[in-house]
């Protein structure tokens, strides 16, 4: 069984504040940076994910995929991974947190995952960066647990694990399906304040997890209906402004972009698309 994991950095165990998570070298000039920080919880992050490791080879995965997720994507320390997996690291990647769904990938893990934007009481929570207020399919909120299992879908599989904290979790099983197995590691308290477990007791948690979801087997794909309605919610007019450059892009709110996709590789090209488009808008 060939496992590809998606490692985000935001549901990591401990992670509260964005100075956690971000590289001091592209830390943007409203965020703050630590130098110390970051490799503090960069390395909690490569724990996790080891953690995932080891379940999943426990139950019965044959080979493991590990693709850097998070920002700029290079976070994983890649000397202290598990030396039976490979590794997958740098952005621009064409599938971006799913970078590597097309080698042929029986099952999805997450570790790492945060809930979708808006969510109250959930720490760092967002869908892909900052500035999107939510992302539609026919209506129905998701976030990136929603955009990469879609992706993943149309390669036939499906997620089976989501580590992250408890928002995250629950978003991920009510939007997929409560057969995927998930370790909290961490209860919201406010966007920016968390109760955590000791970051042993979470890797522990992760592991049983993942073993649980690799001999269990149950692998369901999120496929996206030709025809589905994507509609992303910005936080300015301007963003949406530069998002109608894009064919297919029409406006249906103030601060509300919409398009129609066929599948999960149109969602996967379209939506990242947009998302670079929109980014270069100004909106001050």
């Amino acid at each position: 069984m060939k496992i590809l994991i998606s490692a985000d950095m935001e549901g990591t165990c401990g992670v509260s504040s964005w100075v956690h998570v971000q590289a001091p070298e592209v830390t943007s000039a409203n965020q703050p940076a630590s130098v110390s920080e970051y490799e503090r919880f960069r390395r909690l992050m490569t724990a996790e994910v080891n953690a995932a490791i080891r379940g999943a080879f426990r139950g019965g995965a044959t080979e493991i995929i590990v693709n850097d997720s998070h920002d700029f994507q290079r976070n994983l320390i890649i000397n202290e991974l598990d030396t039976r997996v490979t590794y997958i690291s740098g952005a621009d990647k064409r599938f971006g947190m799913m970078q590597g769904i097309d080698q042929d990938i029986d099952a999805i893990m997450y570790t790492g995952y945060h809930a979708r934007a808006g969510t109250v009481g959930a720490p760092l929570a967002h869908t892909w960066n900052t500035w999107v207020h939510d992302v539609r399919f026919n209506g129905v909120s998701t976030g990136e647990f929603g955009i990469n299992a879609a992706i993943a879908g149309h390669f036939g599989t499906g997620v089976i694990m989501v580590a992250g904290d408890d928002q995250a979790v629950a978003q991920t099983q009510d939007f997929l399906g409560d057969q995927i197995k998930g370790a909290v590691v961490k209860w919201g308290i406010s966007s920016t304040s968390a109760r955590h477990l000791h970051p042993v007791a979470a890797e522990g948690l992760i592991t049983g997890a993942a073993e649980e979801a690799v001999s269990g087997r149950h692998i369901v794909p999120y496929r996206l209906a030709a025809g589905t309605e994507i509609q992303i919610d910005a936080d300015h007019q301007s963003r949406i402004d530069q998002m109608l450059l894009v064919p297919g892009v029409q406006r249906v709110g103030n601060r509300t972009a919409s398009f129609t996709v066929n599948n999960g590789l149109e969602l996967n090209d379209m939506f990242r698309l947009v998302m670079k488009v929109g980014g270069f808008a100004m909106n001050t």
